[in-house]
């Protein structure tokens, strides 16, 4: 079996050797080809930019998403005014009220997880505890448009830089890790700006990282 990469110097090159690994040594599964429990870290995660010419990476609208984040907004008519207008993905996921569980900015306000989690790095800098949950099993019941890929977000100070790991059940390479790792890591610039400290590494780690059959 081939050893798979784990260390990269930004996003860009992990987007490239992960979507070769996919179709190279991809799974079979459903219609996608797919690796199972990949882990992997990012050292510049502020270098978030995919330059893949195949890819062709809207900056512009992975930045209006994370803008919609900060919103805290469900409504996917708030992307739509950020944006400019509505990608069809979001459409389809939106429930009747046009509201999405996927907008992580309005899971880490719930229950003011991100404010706590900046409050007890602030009191404890060698804290285990400043995590924040996004998929939540006992919801699953309110899962019927959208299901969140990510399960959870946590923070470690180690030599005063601020670490992140990103855990998530399902990752589709060409899409979600694109964007989810350009809003993941200004989410890390956020807290870290709050704690007046440098970023350190990202860790991403899926369950399924997957790039579906007509990426191929």
């Amino acid at each position: 079996m081939t050893k798979t990469r784990t260390n990269f110097k930004n996003a860009d090159e992990a987007f490239d050797y992960f979507l070769d690994k996919l179709r190279t040594d991809g799974v079979n599964f459903d219609d996608t080809k797919a690796l199972f429990n990949v882990g992997f870290t990012i050292e510049d995660p502020l270098d978030n930019a995919i330059h893949n010419k195949e890819r062709k990476f809207n900056l512009t609208y992975a930045e209006a998403e994370w803008q919609w984040y900060l919103s805290g907004d469900p409504r996917i008519s708030k992307l739509g005014e950020i944006y400019g207008k509505i990608p069809p993905i979001w459409v389809k996921m939106a429930d009747s009220n046009g509201e999405v569980n996927s907008n992580y900015g309005y899971q880490w306000k719930r229950h003011n997880q991100l404010s706590r989690v900046i409050k007890v790095l602030k009191a404890h800098n060698s804290t285990r505890q400043a995590s924040i949950s996004i998929y939540d099993g006992k919801e699953i019941e309110n899962y019927t448009s959208d299901t969140p890929c990510t399960y959870a977000v946590n923070f470690t100070i180690l030599n005063n830089k601020l670490n992140m790991s990103v855990m998530m059940r399902s990752n589709d390479i060409w899409y979600g890790f694109c964007n989810d790792q350009y809003c993941f890591s200004m989410l890390q610039k956020l807290v870290a700006d709050e704690l007046s400290i440098e970023i350190g590494t990202y860790f991403h780690f899926v369950n399924n990282l997957h790039i579906y059959n007509d990426k191929l």
